[in-house]
């Protein structure tokens, strides 16, 4: 059974960074339009930012110029490059991706299992 893993969340003083990574649990053949989700609680999951099929970035007008998407495909990993870190983003950080786990199967949506992101002011 194929996951993705976050990893890099932590505790931070706010005007700090942090970087998030996200990796499958396995080998896998390729990973596309990853996203990175953030949710507090009894808020809904929002998205952060996403990396298009085109590689093209979106970013959530509350993080724009602060934090930055990125993938390695050598790799299969996705990361989030968070600065000038706020007391709002404090949350749950998810990965989503797009997963082919063989160059014969079908593409499936995976979500990984979270990283705490706490930000003190």
């Amino acid at each position: 059974q194929v996951q993705l893993v976050e990893s890099g969340g932590g505790l931070v003083q706010a005007g700090g960074s942090l970087r998030l990574s996200c990796a499958a649990s396995v080998t896998v053949f390729e990973i596309e339009r990853p996203a990175w989700y953030r949710q507090t609680p009894g808020n809904q999951r929002e998205l952060v930012a996403a990396l298009s099929i085109s590689n093209r970035p979106n970013y959530a007008d509350s993080v724009k110029g602060r934090f930055t998407i990125s993938m390695d495909n050598a790799k299969n990993t996705v990361y989030l490059e968070m600065n000038n870190l706020k007391p709002e983003d404090t949350a749950v950080y998810y990965c989503n991706a797009e997963v082919k786990l063989s160059v014969s199967t079908m593409w499936n949506n995976y979500w990984g299992q979270g990283t705490q992101v706490t930000v003190s002011s």
